[in-house]
């Protein structure tokens, strides 16, 4: 069973009966063929006309493994019975499926689509009918937006047999194409040239058995033919380079490759990127340059020729030592990138072995005795001599293994044809010259390091292939659900097992002083842990498949209505398998270990009726939803990682190499789908739509109720210029990605809805500045949700949100008025509101920073700050130290405390930084600057230039010596301190700006360098880019705005939180709304990617209701240890760890006490607020506190 090819890292899909030997001369099997019959569709059948598409083959390699393993799953057909396996040889968009209708019920009967699983040859689907039936059928595109597109042409039919197994293979819009049935015997497949192959089953074949690997099957290159004399050069095709806008090592590559024909100069070039660069070359863009180039060459598409010299296979073999060297050492640097790990293991598969055996003088002697023995027919002698020994022997490449493995097709497809002796010795060299291309199953692999293994070793070893060997029979069997299911965990586990085990074994890196034999064993072990990696693709694929057939995501649904989350225990180990997987491949290891132990956390905890006074079945959803969103973020961040890392190059190149254009769009599409973040990705997303249906959410999560209406417009990022011109009126924008410190209407003032695609939380500065600025905000985690959404891109649509559900749908409304787009849902009021304009905004009053001229240089006692001489914000944290210290005395109704503490603080007032850019000479160029940014465009760049400008200027400005020292007599010993904005322009009613400048944490008055260059950072933060942009958004002008810094204590919190004293989604006034981080409240405010915990709290009656769990990756923490060096450190987070997640009185408790101390607060500046705080040990500080926007 075992030919899983360790030669590329790529695995291959669901079920692969396919990419073999496709030089087969003749076929012992039946072969019909039946031409398809034009008819009619049937009536009711619409075929939309479909755009162009060229047909081509898709280029990733397909895994013989995965086919062996998907083979076992198939039952024999019954008496009268067809079993027809069919592939579309098709390639789509990204993000694009296929799906088959037909007459038949197994076809859907016209009316539900059947899906085929992608493979990297092709999309595939295995089904049974009645013998003896005609069947009429179509494929169609299913698109991202879940529209179908239709083949053109009249419907296909095929007149099947009565019995037996076949296998047919047709080509997209080809529709009227003669279909070659291929009669299959049970373990046969499809071949590439659309031959049925026999399949040799590895585990019961003796070792020299004929094994066809899959690097026959991912060849693209030139057919092989046999030749009698030495003919390679005459049938050399013209190759063509396009260097044309290339630069740097893209440049060196393509140049280099021009004048590197055969194989061992091509690994050469690869060497010269990658061993001994100069510090000044990007390391990362050589390691993708030479993945990418060494994947076309191992493919085929970029040939290999001889070029009259003799380089012995033995050449090739010590370049490769050398580059699997270079890019061991870099895998075990400390500073090596997450991203450059990923690319490494894409370029291990590609190399050849340099066992002793291949890196002696003359290596792989044998198919010279072959070529020369007397027990064959002289034309086939000069056809082994000619096409294999000379060409291995003068000039290997990946083309020798597809010629050997052609030649042993033919000569043993006909038993007895040829001498035993002779096909004994042929199956020898073919084993051989597999492993000098690292081309052996997985089974072959892993018993090429067995004796490097210690005893534990060997025991997992063996447990993994025994396992293996038991789901093969299950398979085989068709054993029940539950024996499958417990063959398919055991397998896993032994997986898990054995790979941790050879990843522990290669994490002390290579040593300088290894011997040669020692770098061979080590490189057999890289590969043997990527080749578990691939397999564990095949288990999770397969229990994908019993998942849904079970029932999938509403099954899962149903028994958690029914108190049973039994059901949910095979899906979440499968889970936590797979990111384990993803954990040993090395990426971000500790994210992937604290979401492991969540999930396993869950899974014990189970379901119960109650948990504290809330639904326990509910609470389960949360917590377990939480978790799975994040699982799905490491999912995303890989893809994202993968997009970012080959498209761009792999386009370069491939123009460059003359690539076809389809093969290079569908490269980084086949390398996500082919790997098993792909698989980890599809199981988070069933299980969130079952929790989905669990809470009875969507998806959707609305952070600004209202309703709008405007043009549908989709955006990556809420950025100035990211509107297309050409849309006027009001828009609804459907942004992809935000980080929480953008402005709406920065981007256009005519944005009157936002869907964003990704949680955030509710009290985020954008969230909080969308409230402000009147604009519908919500989030959208549903694939299908968004799918309809991306149907009305561009039309006029209208977007309602409420706490009872969201609604987007198009709309007939004129789209001519622009300011009628936005009207509020708090009430039943159903007039149209406009936005607010300029004049609303509450900045008037902080105008003239002046008024005691006397304060500039020096610093305030925060109990002297006030609003004209400090700014909103820090005269309010002067409020609030007055009323911390008639906390402790006052209680809620419910008998719960109000008592919070407020940090020490002082002000440096208004006019300080002016003072600074007189005393350093620099007011008249600060002036000038700032006259020019008041009317600066965002052509040329012209604004950003002038915002640098003036961020420059400031920055390096120190503050007066006075102000220092004065800071210093301030604060007690080393004590660590935080420096905040406070401008005239935030914290007002109207004007929030929450999050808009600069705060600097962890500084010290023990060194003044770093505390003075705080202090300049923050008077820089007035004139960001974003900054500028509000204030004329709000109609500030920009020398009207000032700013005051506020120095305080810092703390160390276990938890940060945001309050909203007025409920924000439904302006509900009885309850207070929390949102809470771990650590600093950094990661809460700037909107960094993940949920918050939220509580709703009741002002009355001391409920305390929990709305989400959180689940942010990384808290920030000061450590009292660290340097006061103005940053903070990042630690993974463990939720299963956290007391606010799993302990229900705790939770109930800390609601109920910011309850309390929001309420209070809110009742002593007379409006509700919006309260910025944390909690350490047992205590509450409130560090902030604003009107809260309505």
């Amino acid at each position: 069973m075992d030919s899983m090819p360790v030669l590329q890292s790529s695995a291959s899909s669901q079920i692969l009966h396919h990419n073999q030997v496709r030089l087969l001369h003749h076929n012992r099997r039946s072969r019909r063929r039946f031409p398809v019959l034009p008819l009619s569709r049937p009536s009711g059948i619409s075929r939309p006309l479909l755009r162009s598409s060229p047909i081509v083959r898709v280029l990733a390699v397909s895994s013989t493994e995965t086919r062996e393993e998907e083979k076992k799953m198939k039952s024999k057909p019954g008496r009268e019975k067809v079993l027809l396996h069919i592939r579309l040889d098709h390639q789509v968009e990204f993000g694009e499926s296929v799906a088959i209708l037909g007459s038949k019920k197994e076809l859907g009967s016209w009316k539900k689509k059947v899906p085929l699983n992608w493979t990297e040859a092709g999309w595939v689907c295995d089904l049974e009918f009645k013998g003896g039936e005609s069947i009429e059928y179509k494929f169609v595109i299913v698109g991202d937006d879940k529209n179908l597109s239709w083949e053109g042409g009249e419907n296909r039919v095929v007149k099947l047999p009565k019995e037996g197994s076949f296998g047919i293979v047709c080509h997209w819009n080809k529709t009227g194409e003669a279909v070659d049935l291929l009669g299959l015997e049970e373990g046969d497949y499809v071949g590439e040239n659309g031959s049925a192959v026999a399949n040799t089953d590895a585990d019961t074949a003796g070792p020299l058995d004929v094994q066809s690997t899959a690097f026959v099957g991912q060849w693209q290159g030139k057919d092989i033919t046999f030749m009698q004399s030495n003919e390679h050069r005459a049938r050399e095709t013209e190759r063509g380079w396009d260097t044309s806008g290339l630069e740097g090592l893209a440049l060196k590559l393509v140049e280099g490759d021009r004048n590197a024909r055969n194989w061992w100069r091509k690994l050469e070039i690869v060497r010269d990127l990658l061993v001994g660069n100069s510090p000044s070359v990007d390391q990362l863009d050589a390691l993708i340059y030479s993945a990418i180039y060494l994947k076309w060459i191992n493919t085929g598409q970029i040939p290999c020729f001889e070029d009259g010299g003799h380089h012995r296979p033995n050449r090739h073999a010590e370049i490769s030592r050398l580059i699997f060297r270079e890019i061991e050492r870099i895998s075990s640097r400390k500073d090596t990138s997450l991203q450059e790990l990923l690319v490494i293991r894409k370029i291990h598969p590609c190399l050849p072995s340099f066992k002793a055996e291949f890196t002696a003088s003359v290596p792989l002697t044998r198919i010279r005795d072959i070529a020369h023995r007397n027990d064959i027919p002289h034309d086939l002698k000069q056809e082994i001599k000619h096409t294999i020994q000379n060409k291995l022997h003068r000039n290997a490449g990946p083309e020798d293994l597809i010629s050997t493995e052609a030649m042993l097709a033919r000569i043993t497809k006909n038993p007895g044809e040829y001498s035993e002796a002779f096909v004994e010795q042929f199956k020898i060299f073919h084993h051989e010259l597999k492993d000098f291309f690292n081309a052996g199953s997985l089974a072959e692999q892993l018993e090429s390091i067995r004796e490097s293994l210690d005893e534990r070793g060997i025991s997992a070893l063996d447990l993994f292939l025994g396992s293996k060997k038991s789901l093969d029979a299950v398979g085989s069997s068709n054993g029940s659900g539950n024996n499958a299911s417990n063959s398919l965990f055991k397998t896993m586990q032994s997986l898990n097992v054995l790979r941790g085990i050879i990843v522990k074994g290669l994490e002390s890196g290579l040593r300088n002083d290894a011997s040669d034999a020692a770098i061979a064993m080590r490189q057999k072990w890289r590969l043997c842990e990527i080749g578990l990696e691939d397999y564990s693709f095949v288990i999770l694929s397969r229990f994908l498949n019993v998942l849904e057939a079970t029932g999938g995501p509403n099954w899962l649904a149903e028994n958690v209505k029914s108190q049973n989350a039994s059901s949910w225990n095979d899906p979440l180990d499968a889970l936590i398998a797979g990111i384990d997987q993803v954990r040993l491949s090395g990426w971000k290891s500790e994210e992937c270990s604290a979401t492991e132990n969540e999930l396993l956390a869950w899974k014990e905890k189970g379901l119960s009726e109650r948990e504290g006074s809330e639904d326990g079945k509910i609470i389960w959803a949360l917590r377990l939803k939480a978790t799975l969103d994040r699982a799905r973020r490491l999912t995303e961040e890989y893809s994202e990682a993968l997009l970012e890392i080959f498209p761009q190059k792999v386009q370069m190149l491939g123009k460059a190499f003359r690539i076809p254009e389809n093969n290079v769009r569908t490269y980084a599409e086949a390398e996500i789908r082919a790997g098993v973040i792909f698989q980890v990705s599809k199981l988070c997303t069933l299980l969130l739509k079952a929790v989905r249906t669990t809470l009875g959410s969507h998806g959707w999560d609305v952070l600004v109720p209202g309703a709008a209406a405007g043009t549908l417009v989709q955006v990556d990022r809420i950025v100035p210029g990211s509107i297309p011109s050409t849309v006027e009126g009001s828009i609804v924008l459907l942004v992809n990605k935000a980080d929480g410190d953008e402005e709406v209407t920065t981007a256009g003032s005519n944005i009157v809805g936002v869907v964003l695609l990704q949680e955030l939380p509710h009290l985020s500065h954008l969230g909080v500045r969308a409230r402000q600025e009147k604009v519908v905000f919500v989030t959208c985690e549903d694939d299908d949700k968004v799918a309809d959404m991306q149907k009305n891109m561009g039309k006029y649509v209208r977007l309602e949100a409420s706490s009872t559900g969201v609604n987007i749908y198009p709309s007939s409304s004129d789209k001519s008025d622009g300011n009628s787009a936005v009207k509020t849902l708090s009430g039943e009021d159903s007039s149209i509101v406009e936005a607010p304009k300029p004049d609303d905004l509450s900045w008037s009053a902080a105008k003239g920073p002046y008024s005691s001229p006397g304060s500039a240089g020096r610093i305030l006692p925060l109990a002297d700050a006030g609003a004209q001489t400090s700014g909103a914000k820090a005269a309010a944290c002067s409020q609030l130290a007055s009323l911390a210290a008639v906390s402790d005395k006052v209680y809620s109704d419910q008998g719960v405390p109000v008592s919070f503490c407020v940090p020490s603080g002082a002000v440096i007032p208004f006019g300080s930084m002016e003072l600074a850019l007189k005393q350093n000479k620099s007011t008249e160029t600060f002036k000038s600057l700032l006259d020019k940014i008041e009317t600066a465009t965002h052509e040329g760049g012209k604004l950003d230039t002038l915002s640098f400008q003036l961020q420059e200027l400031i920055s390096s400005l120190q503050p007066p010596k006075d102000i220092i020292d004065s800071i210093g007599r301030t604060f007690l010993g080393n004590a660590r301190l935080i420096v905040r904005s406070s401008a005239n322009v935030e914290d007002l009613a109207g004007l929030s700006a929450a999050g808009l400048y600069e705060s600097i944490p962890n500084v010290s008055t023990s060194n003044p360098t770093v505390l003075g260059n705080a202090i300049s950072r923050v008077w820089a933060s007035l004139y960001t880019r974003r900054a500028i942009l509000s204030r004329r958004a709000a109609g500030v002008p920009q020398r009207e705005a000032s700013m005051a810094v506020l120095v305080q204590e810092m703390l160390s919190p276990d938890l940060s939180f945001v309050l909203h004293t007025q409920s924000p989604t439904d302006q509900d006034p009885n309850f207070v709304e929390a949102e809470i981080a771990p650590g600093l409240g950094e990661t809460l405010a700037s909107g960094t990617r993940g949920t918050a915990w939220r509580l709703s709290s009741g002002k009355f009656d001391g409920s305390v209701k929990t709305v989400s769990f959180a689940n942010f990756s990384e808290e920030m923490l000061v450590l009292a240890a660290g340097p006061a060096d103005g940053e903070v450190i990042r630690l993974t987070v463990d939720y299963s760890k956290k007391p606010l997640t799993v302990d229900p009185i705790f939770r109930r408790q800390l609601g109920q006490r910011l309850c309390a101390v929001g309420f209070f607060l809110e009742r002593k500046f007379g409006s509700p607020q919006d309260v910025e705080g944390c909690v350490v040990g047992k205590d509450i500080y409130i560090v902030q506190a604003r009107p809260q926007p309505l």
